[in-house]
């Protein structure tokens, strides 16, 4: 049997444990990577797609890391209780014409006893900026743990 801890019920130590490998894995824009952190029917809502299935999320992360280039997100706890832990976020990309965003966005996550997540509802709204704008200069790959949090950089 597949597990991924931390594993429920999560306390407020783990839950920000649990956010913070979820923040680098994404942070690596592996598809395949990310989509092991996911049970197989696994269940979306990311923006306007509703993957099921852990293929189906891999797909999407396939597309979206195409077309999000250059990609750095940080993530943050908002809440937690027993198997469900919710997460507030920003990233920043750039398009391939040059023009750069920032994503904000709250992700609702439920875990099986496994550790797996059966459930990702996701709320995103992308804001234009200019690249002077940006916060988030580290190395592509994971965040630097002296790098400022959401809350830190008053976002």
């Amino acid at each position: 049997m597949e597990t991924r801890p931390p594993l429920p019920p999560f306390t407020r130590e783990t839950a920000i444990e649990k956010i913070r490998l979820a923040e680098d894995g994404w942070n690596s824009r592996d598809p395949a990577r990310v989509a092991l952190a996911y049970s197989l029917d696994t269940r979306w809502r990311n923006r306007v797609d509703f993957p099921r299935g852990r293929v189906e999320a891999q797909a999407m992360l396939e597309r979206k890391w195409k077309r999000e280039l250059d990609y750095r997100l940080i993530k943050e706890l908002w809440a937690f209780d027993g198997n469900r832990i919710a997460v507030r976020f920003a990233y920043e990309w750039r398009d391939d014409a040059g023009q750069w965003y920032r994503s904000y966005g709250n992700e609702n996550w439920e875990f099986g006893a496994d550790g797996l997540m059966t459930d990702r509802h996701a709320s995103i709204n992308d804001m234009p900026i200019k690249e002077s704008e940006r916060k988030f200069f580290w190395p592509l790959g994971r965040r630097p743990d002296d790098h400022p949090g959401l809350s830190e950089l008053g976002l």
